[in-house]
């Protein structure tokens, strides 16, 4: 039985974390942390949202932490679990990779998963995106989200933008350069792809990656519609934590 703290269980996913460990066979749910819905019982049970992450740690015997907090918490709430020497789940959006070098230099003999995405599916799309690299390697990508995100771009675009650059089969100087009249217009540029970034009310996570060539375009599009798209893939990294080996970024490497 696997014992797990959630970091942002009073948030939109941290509430879909809770009650996929709470229902799942081979976890237990053994403490809750969050800087909002403070003295909050979860589940009607006696576990309460508590405020401070180290201390939770320090009372309790914990085999993973599962955090989903904001991205200016998120590097110093990494910091704490592998000060305890914890195992540890991030689904938090915004880690850079100086974020991800500090990671690697600190991590020891610890486990860590990073996801930019749980979904399955926009996991498959970014691999499929990929791989129409080698093929079409004019691409594009537009992300879109709910209008509270607070990053942008989105980490799946930019992971997106990282695997395809490992396809591609010219430089990204190559790209042309464009006359912006209005700054920003041509969207963000990440490993020669530029990625434009959309918040609105009543969207959730979408994405849509879209090739050119010569007389023919290509999408490859992912919608997630609920967060319950996404508690599949954090399933998959709690079962597999224990087999990797110090970080892996991005679910593609567990599938």
């Amino acid at each position: 039985m696997k014992k797990i703290v959630v970091n942002g269980a009073n948030g939109k996913m941290g509430k879909r974390v809770v009650d996929l460990i709470l229902n799942k066979s081979n976890t237990k749910l053994v403490g809750v942390c969050d800087k909002k819905g403070l003295g909050k019982k979860i589940n009607s049970g006696d576990l309460i949202i508590k405020d401070n992450l180290a201390q939770i740690l320090a009372e309790k015997d914990i085999d993973l932490v599962i955090d989903f907090t904001t991205p200016d918490s998120v590097m110093d709430n990494i910091k704490i679990v592998l000060d305890k020497n914890t195992n540890m789940i991030v689904g938090t959006t915004g880690i850079t990779d100086k974020n991800l070098t500090e990671i690697r230099k600190i991590i020891g003999k610890n486990k860590m998963i990073i996801a930019p995405n749980f979904a399955i599916g926009a996991v498959l799309m970014m691999e499929f995106s990929k791989k129409a690299a080698k093929y079409m390697d004019d691409v594009e990508i537009i992300e879109l989200h709910h209008d509270k995100k607070i990053d942008s771009p989105s980490g799946t675009s930019i992971r997106t933008a990282e695997l395809i650059n490992e396809n591609f089969t010219k430089n990204a100087d190559d790209k042309k350069n464009y006359i912006e009249s209005l700054s920003g217009a041509r969207g963000a540029q990440k490993n020669g792809v530029n990625i434009h970034s959309i918040r609105l009310k009543g969207l959730v996570a979408h994405q849509e990656v879209i090739f050119g060539a010569e007389g023919q375009s290509l999408s490859i599009k992912h919608d997630s519609y609920d967060r319950s798209s996404f508690m599949p893939g954090v399933a998959m990294a709690i079962d597999k934590i224990d087999q990797v080996s110090n970080l892996v970024y991005g679910l593609e490497n567990i599938l």
